[in-house]
């Protein structure tokens, strides 16, 4: 009870004045967020594919916009890299806005021979080494995963565009691979020897957040280089693959 009067307390004091992150009011927020990392690929997204494009927000320059797709009302947001920023932004959408699905849109490591550069990549669960988690106090090891509605809709509108794409487990780390201390095989290959096919910084924490509030989440992926071949993408490329994963998640939102 305690904790649920704090909650209405900080939901309270959001409708006057905003979170310390987001100075958005109640309402300028779509239940549904697409959330890429960077907050100038938000911007994009809102200039070239929404309608009747408001800003809601500018706070350390994390824009945050909400527009109509197809006449559906939908929300873009920056996330930051990590997840500490991914926790903090999602969590106060989720818990202060009344945002009831986020999907996260961002880029990848492949880690596994069959996702090659250009790949979707669409994450069911997510591994980490984070200790994220450990603010939940249980006693084990949680795997926190997609909302299974979404990740459906996804696939099949995937296969409908036929694209190519990978489902399954992926490894969201708080060290940027390409800079670890640690050899491959002491690193993310371990990782990818149990399944993992891509690495990223912000899925786990964006899951844990969905789970714990009871909301919906999931993350697409573009594979912009590869851990196998060391393949990167060109700037054409990055550009053309993103937009067709970009088109797919706002398809989720009619």
């Amino acid at each position: 009870m305690k904790g649920t009067e704090h909650m209405h307390e900080a939901v309270s004091e959001t409708m006057l004045h905003g979170t310390p992150h987001n100075t958005a009011r109640p309402g300028e927020i779509a239940p549904l967020v697409l959330m890429p990392g960077d907050p100038l690929r938000a911007r994009m997204i809102a200039e070239t594919r929404l309608s009747e494009v408001r800003q809601f927000n500018s706070v350390r320059n994390m824009l945050g916009y909400t527009g109509t797709y197809r006449g559906v009302p939908v929300s873009v947001m920056g996330s930051g890299m990590g997840a500490p920023s991914m926790g903090i932004y999602s969590y106060e959408l989720f818990a202060f806005y009344g945002v009831e699905r986020i999907v996260r849109i961002g880029t990848c490591g492949g880690l596994t021979p069959d996702v090659e550069v250009g790949d979707l990549v669409m994450a069911m669960s997510a591994s980490t080494d984070s200790n994220y988690a450990h603010q939940y106090g249980l006693q084990g090891t949680f795997s926190p995963c997609a909302d299974y509605g979404m990740l459906e809709k996804a696939v099949q509108i995937a296969r409908n565009r036929n694209l190519r794409f990978h489902v399954g487990n992926i490894f969201s780390s708080d060290i940027f691979s390409l800079y670890s201390a640690l050899p491959p095989e002491a690193g993310w290959q371990r990782w990818a020897r149990m399944g993992c096919k891509a690495t990223d910084m912000e899925c786990y924490a964006l899951y844990c957040n969905a789970a714990y509030l009871g909301k919906k989440a999931l993350t697409l992926l573009t594979c912009s280089d590869s851990n196998i071949t060391h393949r990167a993408m060109s700037a054409e490329e990055r550009q053309n693959s993103l937009l067709a994963m970009i088109d797919l998640a706002l398809e989720l939102a009619v």
